[in-house]
């Protein structure tokens, strides 16, 4: 099976986004997973969105220019999951979150990307689990179908800290949102010890997948050092026919030990596991 092969353009953070950008071309990638992550990433989406037209023409001219497709859009509006997750009882910062999707969607579309991604929301500890995860889920719905309109495909990454840490709820939540789907990314179920049998179910529900080690304890890891079956992911994703794109996505952030690796060897050791499984070796 052959893998569409993806690279984090916030792997390479202390490097300009050109750069970054030329990294991932002159390493073999076919795609680049572009980070819109405000006050962290090279591309802030409070910048970007300040004339989307422009900032996305801009990028779409780099990507071409560099023999790169973008493989996914993923925005973040805050360092911090809470201010501005899609589930916040403030009614003023739901909106805004929803005034920044569309504008990612518009980015996107700007871009000739098909996939957005953002986080699922938060549990909110003054209320129930049940009311954040209502409203998660009332919020995410509006999601799909805005992504639907421009014919984008709209996933959510269960993550550390998120209102669905674990497979199981991950699982809920797809299955309470018509037409969701995930940025599947074993490694924050890994971290919480967690075996990859409890999250490959998600496999048939996943649009785009994150690929970095990572070891219980540790939601980034050497290659060396990795748990991850990722030979089985790999064969479950050719018997269910997935069809997104895989990104190595090793992040360089003061956060979870993320700035612990050497991002550039590790990600090329991912690549050439990834070919290997087109090569049938």
């Amino acid at each position: 099976m052959d893998f569409k092969l993806a690279c984090a353009d916030f792997t390479f953070p202390l490097l300009p986004h050109d750069a970054a950008i030329n990294l991932i071309s002159m390493l073999g990638f076919e795609g680049v997973d572009i980070g819109l992550f405000d006050e962290r990433s090279h591309l802030w989406p409070s910048r970007e969105f300040e004339n989307v037209s422009a900032s996305a023409g801009s990028l779409k001219r780099k990507l071409d220019d560099a023999g790169l497709k973008c493989a996914d859009i993923f925005l973040q509006m805050n360092p911090d999951f809470v201010p501005y997750a899609v589930n916040h009882p403030e009614l003023a910062r739901r909106q805004k979150a929803r005034e920044w999707f569309l504008n990612s969607l518009e980015y996107a579309n700007l871009c000739g990307c098909r996939h957005v991604t953002t986080l699922p929301g938060v549990e909110f500890e003054e209320e129930s689990r049940e009311s954040s995860l209502a409203r998660a889920a009332d919020e995410l719905a509006w999601r799909v179908e805005q992504a639907s309109k421009h014919k984008i495909v709209f996933g959510v990454e269960a993550h550390v800290g998120s209102i669905v840490p674990t497979p199981a709820l991950a699982l809920e939540l797809v299955n309470r949102v018509p037409g969701l789907t995930l940025t599947l990314d074993y490694t924050h179920f890994t971290r919480a010890g967690l075996p990859d049998s409890e999250a490959e179910p998600l496999l048939q529900h996943a649009s785009h997948f994150h690929v970095r080690g990572a070891r219980e304890g540790r939601l980034q890891a050497p290659f060396k050092d990795n748990t991850i079956n990722y030979p089985r992911v790999a064969e479950v994703m050719q018997s269910t026919g997935y069809s997104g794109w895989v990104g190595i996505e090793y992040v360089w952030i003061d956060w979870e030990h993320c700035n612990e690796c050497d991002n550039l060897s590790e990600t090329i050791l991912f690549r050439d596991l990834f070919r290997s499984f087109a090569a049938g070796a």
